[in-house]
């Protein structure tokens, strides 16, 4: 090869490999070796298939509810009961309802004042063959404005709701009152969940012998 052409012949072979060096510069990386990224999933059980679970509806009562003197017929005392409510009645037993809350009024005639022992005896059972997956508390005796109670606080189920078919877990408090004959039973019952302590405090606290 002649000293013209072997210049020529170098010439070329650094172009290309330039051209080569460049090309190979920008091209895109290759696949990375790192390990595999990880399938775990952090989805919330609702997420990924599984049933969130329920909780009770709230009942709270609200702080600004109204109470207005309810006193049933030929009754010698009265009790406060939250405005609004609906009420029905069957024989001596008046019941008022809000949404998940109830109170139960109910009268009768005794010789003698109940205690927390002839409560036991005689009221609970026939209270767990009325109230779904019934559960008892206490049994105790408190004062309030009328005078001393017997207070029994246990959970129960409610019916189940004519529309959904949920049923919802009750808290009951029942005071059992006594006075020149007449027996007085309040049942307040709302979720077990729900903070209704300063309503029912009222309720209780708002009976009055006349």
């Amino acid at each position: 090869m002649s000293g013209g052409n072997a210049v020529l012949g170098v010439g070329i072979l650094v172009t290309a490999l330039a051209v080569s060096a460049c090309a190979g510069a920008s091209a895109p990386p290759g696949p990375s070796a790192s390990a595999p990224t990880s399938m775990t999933s952090s989805a919330s059980p609702s997420e990924s298939g599984q049933p969130a679970t329920e909780s009770n509806p709230p009942g709270d009562i609200p702080d600004n509810q109204a109470f207005v003197a309810f006193t049933p017929p030929g009754a010698a005392f009265s009790v406060k009961i939250p405005e609004g409510w609906a009420s029905s009645t069957a024989g001596a037993t008046t019941t008022f309802t809000d949404k998940l809350n109830q109170v139960q009024v109910s009268t009768a005639a005794t010789a003698t004042a109940p205690t927390a022992a002839s409560v036991t005896a005689t009221d609970i059972p026939a209270w767990r063959g009325q109230v779904p997956r019934f559960a008892l508390g206490q049994v105790s005796t408190v004062t309030r404005q009328a005078g001393p109670a017997v207070l029994v606080t246990y959970q129960g189920d409610s019916p189940p709701n004519p529309v959904t078919g949920k049923v919802v877990r009750d808290a009951f408090e029942h005071y059992v009152f006594f006075h020149a004959g007449t027996r007085v039973d309040l049942t307040l019952s709302g979720p077990e969940n729900a903070d209704n302590v300063d309503p029912w405090r009222t309720v209780t606290d708002s009976l009055r012998w006349q």
